[in-house]
C-alpha cells in the first residue's frame, strides 16, 4: 500500500514539476533556460521567489517522509542522495521538454525538504514508535487533499492563485502579463 502511495505521489510531483498541474505540453526550444546560480538572480531568470523556494522544499517533504517509512535503516545521506536523483531527473526533463526554468536552487531546497521529511519519520520513531505510519498517512492525505483542491478549483474555473498556462507559441493577455503564474515556479 505504501509503495501505491509513493508511486501515486511520485506521478502527482512530476505532474506539478513539469508541467504545473496543467495538461501535459512539450513547449517551444527557446523557452529551455538553465539556472546555475542557486537563488540569485541571473541574465536569463530572475533571483528564486521566497514563497517558490518554501513550496519546493514542502513538496519533498513526503518524499523523505514516505521513503524512510519504505527504508527505516536507510541513512540520512542516501534519502538526500534519491531526492537529487529524483530533483536532478525532474530538470533534466524541464531542459529537454522546454517546460520550465531547469535552477539549480530547486534541487538543493528539495534535498532540504526530503531531509527535513526523513528527520521527521526518524523523530516520529523515535518519540511514538509505531505512530510512524500514521504520520505519514496523515502527511500524504494532506498533500493528496491540497492538490485535489488546486485541481477541483482550476476545473470548475473558481481559480487559483495562478493564471492558467497559454498554450505555446499563443499571446499573453493583458491579465496573465499582471497575474502571478503558476508557471513562473520553477519547481
Amino acid at each position: 500500500m505504501l509503495v501505491a502511495l509513493f508511486a501515486l505521489y511520485l506521478a502527482l510531483l512530476a505532474w506539478l514539476v513539469l508541467w504545473k498541474l496543467h495538461d501535459p505540453y512539450v513547449g517551444d526550444s527557446d523557452l529551455r533556460r538553465i539556472k546555475l546560480l542557486p537563488f540569485a538572480a541571473t541574465d536569463t531568470a530572475g533571483a528564486s521567489a521566497a514563497w517558490e523556494v518554501i513550496g519546493n522544499v514542502l513538496v519533498f517533504v513526503p518524499f523523505g517522509l514516505v521513503l524512510r517509512m519504505l527504508a527505516p535503516a536507510l541513512p540520512m545521506w542516501r534519502v538526500g542522495a534519491a531526492a537529487a536523483a529524483t530533483s536532478i531527473g525532474f530538470e533534466l526533463a524541464q531542459f529537454v521538454l522546454a517546460v520550465g526554468v531547469s535552477d539549480v536552487t530547486d534541487v538543493i531546497t528539495n534535498i532540504a525538504g526530503a531531509i527535513v521529511g526523513a528527520g521527521l519519520a526518524r523523530l516520529t520513531a523515535r518519540s511514538h514508535p509505531g505512530r510512524v505510519r500514521a504520520v505519514t498517512a496523515v502527511v500524504v492525505a494532506i498533500v493528496a487533499a491540497l492538490v485535489l483542491l488546486v485541481l477541483i478549483a482550476d476545473a470548475t474555473g473558481r481559480g487559483i492563485p495562478f493564471s492558467p498556462r497559454l498554450a505555446p507559441g499563443a499571446a499573453a493577455s493583458a491579465e496573465a502579463a499582471t497575474t502571478p503564474s503558476i508557471d513562473s515556479c520553477a519547481c
